[in-house]
């Protein structure tokens, strides 16, 4: 029965010298695998174009990990261990996991098959110098970024108003029309950003970037530097070169700021006084913890039925205590749905919605998704805590104590030497043999200690990455404040359900809710898949 052979092949540009690289490599696996007798070609799976730290972008590779979990496979070849995996804990785990699956792995330029036993120590070894070499790559590239965006030099992508070519900004002017149209309503129609949003959607007129007009967007417009004609850079940083996420700089790195960079769309008079009139409007902290529970979903209840924002309702009650309630602007101004006198359909048949009810609902998601993240937080440490433990837990002792039974060979060969059993001749080669032993032990120990050091500082990124998404989301009680601060939206529909969207979280939680505004029931929809949970 013949080996069925696979092999993996890894570019990390998409410029045609590197896919030429990639053709040859192509080329030259097939080649190989088909010359050998016994073997049988199964596929040849590669990526172009993608990093090596993080597997999870790469396609090539995820599917040739689930080829393997299907047994379409007995042996994967690769060029070397950074073209495999650039992260010591990827390297090590996948091939664990192929390993008990059967599957081995050969790096052919650096001589390490897994199926040997000394194969996950030498891995172990080369994919940790591959990491450092990465980690000292990232380093090199964000001096040589920072260096530039010193010189002015953009860095970034096109934006409403300006294109970014060669890095430099330039006008994009039908754009620039539009930036300066919610300047103009803004400061001088005094309108608010969630109005801005919605006229210029009712108007026809699409964003640059997100899928529809907000109160965000217009937001980030209007306190955007660069339409004044400065540049500030350096507004996120990636914290580990090994995941590349990025996260906004609160200070933790020191952001590049240049003065009259380009040429504004917005004159500085005009730009100082929006700046002026944004934090007139803004609350001071006491104001917003004062009427938090009041506006902190302003702007972000949508309808399900017509898409117009919803407006709060408030009455007294005989008790004294305030009703308040959220209704859609169009049923409020108009009533039910009917045929208007031009004969457009006005009004709206969407039901109020007691704030309680919305207050509840996203304290209730808070709640699940910083449970979930305190269960994927212990999963994610723990699995890295058991990859680095049973794969780079080395006995030093043994190894300090394996030099020191070199030196006392070299002490015993010296002797002999002197007694005349041995030649001088003999005598410097045996020494020249035990000091190529000792300078592999003592590298040896050199990247363990290494590796040990890495892998405390990976340890620590995660968890402070973790701690951070907690402290987002971890609250006492109905703090809207925070509901303010993680809120993107929330849909009301019929029937007594609200979809709530969270900021930067892909997906939607959608809670029912009955006429006495209890929640009933818990779903989270998810590219189509629907979990609902009783509550």
């Amino acid at each position: 029965m013949k080996l069925r052979v696979a092999a993996y092949c890894r570019v990390s540009t998409d410029k045609n010298d590197q896919l030429n690289s990639l053709e040859s490599q192509k080329k030259y696996f097939t080649d190989y695998i088909n010359d050998q007798s016994g073997w049988e070609l199964i596929g040849i799976y590669y990526d172009e174009g993608v990093s090596g730290t993080s597997t999870k972008m790469r396609a090539g590779f995820n599917r040739m990990i689930s080829d393997a979990k299907a047994h379409k496979m007995d042996l994967i070849l690769t060029k070397e261990v950074s073209r495999f995996a650039r992260n010591t804990v990827d390297a090590l785990s996948y091939t664990r996991l192929l390993k008990e699956l059967g599957v081995g792995v050969i790096f052919m330029s650096d001589n390490i098959d897994t199926r040997d036993k000394d194969g996950e120590l030498r891995l172990t070894i080369m994919a940790s110098i591959a990491q450092e070499e990465s980690r000292k790559t990232s380093e090199r590239v964000k001096w040589g970024q920072r260096r530039r965006m010193e010189q002015g030099v953009v860095f970034g992508r096109d934006m409403l108003g300006y294109r970014v070519k060669k890095g430099r900004l330039i006008i994009n002017p039908a754009e620039a029309e539009i930036v300066r149209l919610i300047y103009h309503k803004f400061l001088i129609e005094g309108k608010g950003a969630y109005v801005i949003a919605r006229e210029l959607s009712e108007a026809g007129i699409r964003p640059k970037r997100a899928k529809e007009w907000s109160s965000t967007v217009i937001l980030k417009i209007l306190r955007n530097e660069k339409y004044a004609g400065d540049l500030c850079q350096k507004k996120t940083y990636t914290p580990d070169y090994l995941s590349h996420a990025k996260m906004y700089n609160r200070g933790q790195e020191e952001m590049v700021y240049i003065k009259d960079h380009h040429e504004p769309i917005i004159s500085r008079e005009v730009w100082d006084k929006v700046q002026a009139e944004l934090k007139h409007r803004s609350p001071t902290f006491g104001e917003k913890s004062k009427y938090s529970s009041r506006y902190w979903c302003s702007g972000r209840l949508l309808c399900g039925e017509c898409g117009h924002i919803f407006v709060s309702r408030t009455k007294k009650l005989k008790s004294g205590d305030t009703y308040r309630a959220w209704r859609c602007h169009a049923a409020a101004k108009h009533g039910a749905k009917k045929a208007g006198k031009d004969g457009k359909t006005i009004g709206c048949d969407s039901k109020s919605v007691n704030e309680k009810v919305l207050t509840a609902g996203v304290a209730l998601v808070l709640r699940k998704l910083r449970g979930n993240i305190d269960v994927l937080a212990e999963e994610i440490l723990k699995e890295l805590r058991e990859v680095q433990s049973s794969d780079i837990e080395i006995d030093m002792d043994l190894l300090h104590r394996q030099i020191e039974n070199i030196y006392k060979k070299k002490r015993r060969a010296l002797d002999l030497a002197l007694e005349g059993t041995i030649s001088k001749e003999d005598l410097k080669r045996q020494n020249e043999y035990y000091d190529s032993q000792i300078e592999k032990l003592r590298t040896q120990i050199a990247l363990t200690e290494s590796m040990a050091s890495q892998n405390g500082r990976s340890l620590s990124r995660i968890e402070t990455y973790i701690n951070e998404i907690k402290r987002i989301l971890s609250f006492d009680g109905e703090d809207t404040l925070v509901f303010r601060e993680v809120l993107d939206r929330i849909v009301i529909e019929r029937e007594s359900y609200i979809t709530i969207y969270l900021n930067h979280i892909p997906f939607g939680i959608r809670l029912h809710y009955n006429t006495n505004g209890r929640l009933n029931n818990f779903c989270v929809s998810f590219d189509n898949i629907e979990v609902v949970q009783s509550l």
